[in-house]
């Protein structure tokens, strides 16, 4: 399902802002084999252009045609270390602080504790975000917002962790239910990508950047309401690997520019609402925290199609 209505906005050019720095030891350096090296891939080596160097520096390379082409430390651990006393690479990079020998012979992708740690890495939330507001809706400092009221956060690694903002939550008050997309699936930006539920209205939400879904949060599965009461941190939906950030970057409001589209939102709503709301916001009234609950006369379909941009499922 594509936009309904209103056409996609295109931005100016912005640069990449958000990511966490994590200051880790490279894995040659922890074997031993450099003086000095810092981790910037996330240990994912199979991405790393210094890993590939080295590689080719000791020789270490693959047959041609390998489809699984292990990074070259695995190779350089298995030499140095032997049988029992083999350790556990993430015990060598200090990811880790207690002892623990790799039973697997290097092979990571077979080992739960790996997955454990790596699916652990990616729904670490980092600090509560600063807020400045726009007609009384939060906007999270450094969170790139998508016209359907989704966010977009770039993190470490270049991933991307999606949420509502606080515009949309308050005009639905708590869902009842939201669906998540499947681990693996293949996002688009501008549409249909997880849908939401509450008192047997459903609705669909577009994708604010397409890409492959690496996580999601579980505990909003079993308790949507999070999404309510903290959607910029506890009440993050999903991680994304983008496929063209840079590209999706340009349909995306960001800095002074979500300011603004949050002003004209707000202003849309408040149309919608009536006039006596309109006096009432004027005058610095507080905002409702469920338009659904407390204007029924709008009705969902209209509230959807004129903020999620989409349509009732």
């Amino acid at each position: 399902m594509k936009i309904n209505g209103e056409s996609e906005k295109i931005m100016k050019k912005k640069r990449v802002v958000g990511f966490q720095v994590l200051e880790n030891e490279c894995i040659w350096m922890k074997a031993g084999v450099v003086n000095f090296r810092i981790c910037d891939c996330a240990y994912d080596c199979n991405i790393c252009s210094f890993d590939k160097g080295m590689r080719r520096a000791m020789g270490l390379k693959k047959s041609s045609g390998a489809e699984n082409e292990s990074p070259a430390w695995v190779e350089y651990l298995k030499q140095k270390y032997h049988g029992s006393s083999r350790p556990c690479r993430h015990a060598l990079t200090g990811r880790i602080d207690a002892p623990k020998i790799c039973t697997l012979n290097y092979e990571c992708y077979h080992c739960s504790f790996d997955q454990m740690l790596d699916e652990g890495d990616l729904v670490q939330l980092s600090d509560t975000p600063g807020y400045k507001l726009a007609s009384g809706y939060k906007i999270a400092d450094g969170y790139y917002y998508h016209m359907g009221h989704s966010w977009a956060r770039f993190e470490h690694g270049g991933r991307v962790r999606v949420g509502f903002d606080d515009f949309l939550v308050k005009l639905f008050g708590a869902f009842g239910s939201v669906i998540l997309p499947p681990l693996g699936g293949v996002l688009k930006q501008n549409q249909v990508g997880w849908t939401v539920e509450r008192d047997s209205n459903k609705a669909a939400a577009l994708s604010p950047v397409t890409g492959t879904v690496l996580a999601v949060n579980r505990k909003v599965e079993e308790h949507p309401e999070i999404t309510h009461e903290d959607p910029y941190h506890e009440g993050w939906l999903f991680m994304i690997e983008p496929h063209a950030p840079k590209k999706d970057l340009k349909g995306l409001y960001f800095g002074k520019e979500s300011f603004k589209w949050m002003d004209q939102e707000g202003q849309k709503l408040m149309g919608l609402m009536g006039p006596e709301y309109e006096r009432l916001a004027a005058t610095g009234g507080e905002l409702i925290g469920d338009v659904l609950s407390n204007f029924p006369e709008i009705g969902w379909d209209k509230l959807v199609n004129t903020f999620l941009r989409t349509e009732s499922v």
